[in-house]
């Protein structure tokens, strides 16, 4: 049959599910796995010819040929066996063993004397076998066919009319053989007929059938046996030729001595190609006379042959998360020698959690015997032992990479249970604080790990807002400048999550501790600082050496020892008399008071951190030793320096300025007014709020809700000798306010005896020259505040 031609349907004779057939990978095996000669179409079921299938090339003259294949099935595994029966086609013709026949014959024969003739040989079986001769018409033969014991058909060459040597010597004749098959073959010999004296004895053996056992390997040359056979003719008539009958492959493995009748070995003797041999040998004497004998050989198996190891199929790579018992790959194991030589048993290492489980025949499952971890063995090497029973026993081994399939099982793990930066307060946007390390023992995107900043507040703001997270390295970054005076310390929750799907994560706390830097100087509280203004204390006359005169009050933003202030008098008008505590800032008298002292004290305070570089700020407290203000000459600044004075000078400038302005747009506005003839109105409607932030705790106003109105009010507060002064001011008097003739002012004349005349101080007058009316409101408090 040609390739491809269809045998039969082996799904529909099984009853297989014909979908099914390529997900279970059907397929067609053979047991010594040689050539394969069918297939199975996996679309249709049909089972198709593969290769060349040729009868007489497996099965020779058996009568019966069966081609054994197996039909292999998974998922579960199915093995069915196929048995093929080969039918024989007439594809060979009948062929004699020479081109020509030569026989001698006496011419004494007598009619009907019988001459055997060589045996044609066919190829094929049965029917398409040879089945009879014919021989060319002539004057003296005729041909007879007989039938051997195994069913094969000679002829015998029979005188039907006695020969006359001097009429005819020599004679051709052409026999022919033919088969009964469908077309008829033939094939033809020439017979060559020389006629002769008589010979009136054949040879004889000395059996009929010769049996002889061959291990196989036998090596060449080796004798097998020795066949015999005797002509009682004398001469050249009892000279006996042995020699094979017929054409045929034992010919070529077996080699027969023409005039010993010593049969040996010639070839390759293999138990599993061939287990006998049966073979016919002829003896002949010097005239051609000739009889037959049988040889059978019978080949005895040795374990020659070591198991093999097939692997039908393999999961590759396996999962994992598979369990215990799957089956992973189909073992098959082939022995060719026979009975015990072909017992096996197979086995594989026991440090692998696999194990061989038999299934069908030679068949076994490799399945899986534990839970597989490709964190601890990614890798897998099987050897497969398989070794049979023979004497000496054979073995072979195969091995087999297995490779486990990561599955996403293990979250990404921190190296530290929680992390912990420290940063000093102003440090640069971008700078790194420290970084985050998590390990994933999965493989590839399995065991990739990206970080990122869990959602949260810090402040009430985003905790992004000040940290940031390389998602690749795990390197934190501040994203602002941090300000310990803010806050001191906050923590923020860091992810480290997988590529994986299902993607795993975990989380680990970082707590950020904000170190302080002395980046803020000393605030002074009291006494003002210098450039606001400066307060001055009464200092008894009688008091005493360590008497409390005064303290200066400041704090520092920054903690810890940059917060630790220390007060120093860095200068003064007499450095003997007054003295400050380091840490505590109180001012005290060295010693008493003297008339000698001068009255106006002037200290020149610095308050330093202990910070490093330490920062300062300086303040200036004025003193006045005088028991009332009554006994002051003149109100005179107590320190006057290039700095007061030129501030000074800016107040008056900007306060002449501000009110030749006012007065010129009132102006204006009445003019305008006066021409339209109309009702003066006022001005403004609203007021301008001028802060008092150097008030002292007890100041008072006395004029209302501290607006301008058409009326204005200015209240001084001087000191005695005082070249500046602040202002607050006021509004006009209304219905909250006191009446006029009730408010508390005093005529200049009244502070004549202190401060002298108005007239007499410019910068003074310079403020009460705008103005439509003045009133100076004196109070007593014990500092006095400018």
């Amino acid at each position: 049959m040609k390739r491809g031609s269809v045998i039969g349907n082996i799904a529909k004779d099984l009853g297989l599910d014909l979908g099914r057939l390529s997900a279970r990978k059907a397929r067609i095996d053979t047991e010594d796995n040689n050539v394969k000669y069918c297939g199975v179409n996996l679309n249709t079921g049909d089972l198709i010819v593969q290769e060349r299938i040729d009868r007489e090339g497996l099965c020779g003259k058996k009568a019966s040929c069966v081609l054994k294949q197996e039909l292999v099935l998974e998922n579960p595994l199915e093995l069915h066996r196929i048995n093929i029966r080969v039918q024989d086609i007439n594809d060979n013709s009948p062929q004699f063993k020479e081109d020509s026949l030569k026989i001698e014959i006496h011419e004494m024969a007598d009619k009907g004397a019988r001459f055997l003739l060589d045996e044609a040989h066919d190829g094929d079986i049965g029917e398409n076998a040879v089945q009879g001769y014919s021989l060319q018409q002539n004057d003296h033969f005729k041909l007879n066919v007989n039938t051997k014991a195994v069913g094969r058909k000679y002829g015998e060459l029979v005188l039907d009319k006695e020969l006359d040597r001097e009429d005819k010597k020599e004679m051709m004749l052409l026999l022919t053989a033919f088969d009964g098959g469908s077309p008829q073959r033939s094939g033809t010999v020439v017979i060559h007929v020389t006629v002769l004296d008589a010979n009136d004895n054949v040879p004889v053996f000395s059996q009929t059938v010769y049996k002889a056992s061959l291990p196989e390997n036998s090596p060449l040359d080796t004798i097998v046996i020795t066949v015999s056979a005797t002509d009682a003719d004398e001469g050249l008539n009892g000279e006996v030729t042995y020699g094979f009958d017929d054409v045929s492959d034992e010919n070529q493995i077996f080699s027969l001595n023409p005039k010993t009748g010593e049969v040996r070995v010639a070839g390759s003797i293999d138990y599993e190609k061939e287990s006998s041999y049966e073979m016919q040998i002829s003896a002949k004497d010097g005239l051609g006379l000739a009889s037959y004998a049988t040889l059978i050989i019978e080949i005895t198996d040795i374990n020659d042959n070591a198991p093999v190891v097939h692997l039908k199929s393999v999961t590759n790579p396996i999962p994992e998360n598979v369990s215990p018992g799957t089956e992973v790959g189909i073992i098959n194991v082939q022995d060719r020698d026979s009975e015990n030589n072909r017992q096996v048993r197979c086995s594989i290492q026991q440090n692998a959690p696999f194990k061989l489980v038999p299934s069908i025949k030679n068949y076994y499952s490799l399945v899986t015997t534990g839970q597989l971890d490709r964190e601890l063995v990614s890798d897998y090497n099987i050897t497969i032992t398989a070794t049979d029973e023979g004497s000496p026993p054979l073995s072979s081994s195969k091995t087999v990479q297995l490779s486990v399939a990561d599955i996403n099982d293990n979250p990404p793990v921190f190296e530290e249970q929680s992390y912990s930066a420290s940063v000093s307060e102003n440090n640069k946007p971008g700078s790194t604080l420290c970084s985050v390390t998590a390990r994933d023992p999965d493989w590839r995107q399995n065991g990739t790990v990206i970080y990122s900043l869990l959602a949260g507040e810090v402040n009430g703001a985003p905790v992004s807002s000040y940290l940031s997270v390389n998602g690749d390295t795990g390197v934190i970054h501040a994203v602002r400048s941090f300000d310990y005076e803010q806050f001191r310390s906050f923590k923020v929750h860091v992810m480290a999550r997988d590529n994986g799907s299902p993607p795993l994560s975990s989380n680990v706390t970082v707590s950020v501790f904000i170190s302080d830097v002395n980046d803020n100087s000393p605030q002074i509280l009291y006494p003002a600082p210098e450039g606001n203004s400066f307060m001055t204390e009464l200092v008894p006359k009688a008091a005493h050496g360590g008497s409390l005169v005064s303290k200066v009050i400041a704090v520092d933003a920054d903690s810890g020892q940059n917060a630790w202030l220390s007060y120093h008098i860095v200068k003064s008008t007499d450095p003997g008399l007054f003295t400050i505590g380091l840490h505590s800032g109180e001012i005290r008298t060295q010693r008493d008071i003297s008339e000698s002292d001068n009255m106006k004290q002037n200290l020149i305070v610095s308050v330093k951190d202990n910070g490093q570089p330490s920062l300062s700020a300086t303040c200036s407290m004025y003193l006045l030793i005088s028991d009332n203000l009554a006994e002051v000459p003149e109100l005179k600044d107590i320190s006057y320096d290039e700095k007061n004075s030129k501030l000074t000078s800016y107040l008056i400038i900007a306060l002449v300025s501000v009110s030749t302005f006012f007065l010129t747009f009132i102006i204006i506005i009445l003019g305008v007014r006066f021409c339209r003839r109309r009702k003066p109105r006022l001005l403004f409607d609203g007021a301008v709020a001028i802060p008092s932030a150097y008030l002292p705790p007890n100041y008072a106003d006395v004029d209302g809700t501290g607006t301008l109105r058409s009326t204005y009010n200015y209240d001084a507060y001087l000191t005695t000798g005082s070249r500046t002064s602040d202002f607050k001011f006021v509004t006009s008097y209304n219905d909250n306010t006191l009446p006029a003739d009730q408010t508390l002012r005093k005529s200049p004349s009244d502070f004549a005896e202190v401060f002298g005349d108005c007239d007499r101080s410019p910068e003074v007058g310079t403020y009460l020259v705008s103005v439509n009316s003045c009133s100076l409101s004196f109070k007593g408090y014990s500092g006095f505040l400018f």
